[in-house]
């Protein structure tokens, strides 16, 4: 991808900011590069579930978004990306603070593409660990 499409498509997604699920929950990109995405999420009542933790599905959408946006930067103008399987693991209960989420590749290839986005907590412990496998749509 050339770096004005990329530059664009990294626009495109900032400016998206606040919208859909991910401006619900107040996802806050800090980097996206085509090998590498970062968001924040702050924690607060709206993201637990009834015991006063992060739900389960919050890590599991943020890890989908993670990869979803890391894989359409890295395909660039050559086609879209799906989420076809999401596997998250729930390590570290996080009651309030900022969630940080990474997401970097394990495989791209031309149909298929594995990230693995980690989700630490404002004590840099993680709290979760998602792999999403993303079909590469031309």
């Amino acid at each position: 991808m050339s770096d004005e499409v990329e530059n664009e498509f990294i626009q495109l997604i900032r400016g998206q900011s606040g919208a859909g699920f991910g401006g619900g929950i107040g996802m806050d990109y800090l980097e996206i590069t085509p090998d590498r995405v970062v968001v924040s999420v702050d924690v607060g009542p709206h993201l637990h579930q009834p015991y006063g933790i992060v739900h389960g599905g919050v890590y599991c959408a943020i890890a989908e978004e993670v990869a979803s946006v890391a894989g359409a930067v890295w395909l660039g103008g050559e086609g879209k990306v799906v989420g076809v399987n999401n596997s998250t693991d729930f390590l570290r209960a996080v009651t309030e603070g900022t969630l940080t989420a990474t997401g970097t590749p394990v495989h791209r290839g031309r149909s298929q593409q594995l990230w693995r986005v980690e989700i630490t907590g404002d004590d840099g412990r993680t709290a979760a660990v998602g792999q999403v496998r993303l079909a590469n749509l031309q």
